[in-house]
């Protein structure tokens, strides 16, 4: 209890946030009076610093160092000009140059702040976006403004209590996030910091982004779609879920020819507190209700999503078939909507080589076929466009959760703006020809086979379930999975698979299905991603789903039974 509390101490000490001292202020004196619930909390703040990984940070706000908040942010930035000043070249041979973006987050103007004034401390020049925007736009300015990194604080589509920050390099790196080890050095640096007390920080002397880079970057979002400014019909409702992409969404929407856009106005203005969703992600139960009521009362021919910092994108379509006892909406999974954007630009190469198509190791293997079929280079990668982005000839990549890069010449991440627009011209286009994406998604059903694709997820309070599910997992390989038998295992630790070791285990059955499990890199889940191919025989694709519906059903119960969980 007497190191707890002493390190508490010395942390107040250092805080140079009012809020947080006084919160952390009211846990000691109560954790001093014998407050099992405070101690215990001072236990949980004080059990080590927020791990500064591949992801950058994120965390719930609060005070103390396994928490976001301000002398936190402050060591990460001082951590990162450390690195910058230490390890890289500046790009344009002056000046190291940085970026910094923000949402509107709870903590997220401050944190940019206190980040900039770090880094003009430290000799970098330091631009600041003028006002809460996406994180795309971020990512954009780093290419635009030859910059050697950028920040954006965010915390994505995390809950309202928590938030983030992320890092991107320039020059070689291209704007992309960092990846390993890169991230280890700048935690070494971050880990050098000992006192915020002892970091200089500048009060003035970083400049505001112009309006013109922001201009720019919807202009490019718009430009993803042939002959921007022809007007396009196709009636579009589109919800921001409370966060900051709803101006950029019109703007860039409107400069590509769709004039019929309706925003859903409970959700289109920003609000930390998110209070219209139980959880900010257009993927959960409930949180596009309100865009699918509003869909209805419109007519409307398509819904797009995005989650708070819009990089990522959903999309829902009316229902194959209205019933009583069936939704009149549906949405697309992540896999449906990167096959149609794959299919679309390879449609629109037009036998060119457009470069290479990327997908990641747990997202369908329909891409890969997409491409063979248009004689475009495809190429798996680990999980995150923080490797998809670092493909060379980077043409169009993809994960499963909804990240989407139609434009790495803007934007070398997800962007769920210019994956918007561009879903959209495909979709009035397919509208014109009348015909609808279900058509398309029947397509290429026929042409490659069905491949239906779930989830199967597991949330655990204590990590270390996780590792001994994956522990008995390797020690116990099934013999079949779905009803079929397992034909090729693959433990993805080992540098046999030709990717850069990660945990995780992949394994193929005689029918064509895949399985792989692996721990989530942002939340404390096991995630196992489940994969079945069919056929269509006979021109029956409703026939061909339905079995590959029955073989994921299978797939999930012995995957779970594997576990253990």
């Amino acid at each position: 209890m007497n190191d707890v509390l002493y390190e508490a101490q010395t942390w107040l000490a250092d805080d140079p946030d009012p809020a947080t001292r006084a919160e952390l202020r009211t846990l000691i004196e109560q954790a001093d009076r014998g407050d099992a619930d405070a101690l215990a909390e001072l236990g949980d703040r004080f059990s080590g610093f927020l791990v500064f990984g591949t992801a950058g940070l994120r965390g719930a706000l609060g005070a103390g160092p396994n928490r976001m908040n301000r002398s936190v942010v402050i060591r990460a930035a001082a951590g990162l000009a450390g690195y910058l000043n230490a390890m890289r070249e500046p790009v344009t041979g002056g000046r190291h140059r940085v970026v910094i973006g923000y949402d509107a987050r709870h903590g997220s103007h401050t944190f940019a702040m206190d980040s900039a004034a770090v880094m003009t401390g430290a000799g970098i020049e330091t631009l600041v976006m003028p006002r809460p925007l996406p994180t795309p736009v971020l990512a954009f300015a780093v290419r635009k403004l030859n910059a050697d990194a950028g920040i954006m604080v965010t915390a994505s589509h995390n809950p309202p209590q928590d938030n983030g920050y992320k890092v991107y390099l320039g020059g070689h790196d291209g704007g992309s996030q960092i990846v390993a080890p890169i991230d280890a050095e700048i935690a070494s640096y971050i880990h050098d910091v000992h006192f915020t007390a002892h970091i200089r920080r500048a009060s003035d002397g970083w400049t505001e982004v112009g309006e013109d880079v922001i201009g720019a970057y919807v202009n490019a979002a718009a430009a993803v779609v042939d002959s921007p400014q022809q007007t396009r019909n196709l009636r579009i409702v589109h919800t921001s879920l409370h966060g900051v992409g709803g101006t950029s969404v019109a703007d860039a929407l409107a400069r590509a020819g769709f004039s019929d856009v309706h925003p859903v106005p409970e959700q289109a203005e920003p609000d930390p507190d998110f209070p219209t969703v139980a959880f900010p992600n257009p993927e959960e139960p409930g949180a596009i209700d309100l865009a699918l009521a509003l869909a209805e009362q419109t007519d409307a021919d398509i819904v797009l999503a995005n989650d708070p910092d819009a990089d990522r994108l959903a999309v829902a379509i009316p229902a194959r078939e209205a019933t009583p006892d069936r939704p009149r909406w549906q949405m697309l999974h992540g896999d449906e909507v990167g096959a149609l954007l794959g299919l679309h630009l390879a449609r629109k190469a037009g036998g060119t080589t457009p470069g290479t198509f990327v997908s990641t190791i747990v997202s369908s293997r329909l891409l890969g076929r997409i491409a063979e079929s248009h004689r475009i280079a495809h190429v798996e990668t680990l999980t995150g466009f923080k490797w998809i982005s670092r493909v060379p000839g980077l043409a169009f990549g993809y994960e499963e959760a909804l990240g989407y890069c139609v434009d790495p010449e803007s934007v070398r991440d997800k962007d769920g703006i210019s994956a918007a627009v561009l879903l959209a011209e495909l979709a009035a286009d397919t509208l014109a020809a009348g015909s609808t994406l279900w058509d398309v998604l029947d397509e290429l059903a026929r042409t490659h086979g069905v491949h239906a694709t779930d989830q199967l997820s597991f949330r655990v309070e204590d990590l270390k379930m996780i590792t001994d599910a994956m522990r008995w997992l390797r020690r116990h390989p099934p013999p079949e999975l779905g009803g079929a038998a397992v034909t090729a295992r693959h433990d993805l630790r080992e540098a046999a698979t030709g990717l850069p070791p990660t945990d995780g285990l992949r394994y193929l059955t005689a029918d064509g299905s895949r399985v792989i499990v692996r721990p989530s890199g942002t939340e404390p889940k096991l995630k196992c991603y489940l994969e079945a191919v069919v056929d269509v025989v006979d021109d029956d694709v409703a026939a061909a789903r339905a079995i590959a519906a029955a073989r994921l059903t299978a797939l999930r119960t012995d995957v779970a039974q594997a576990l253990r969980l």
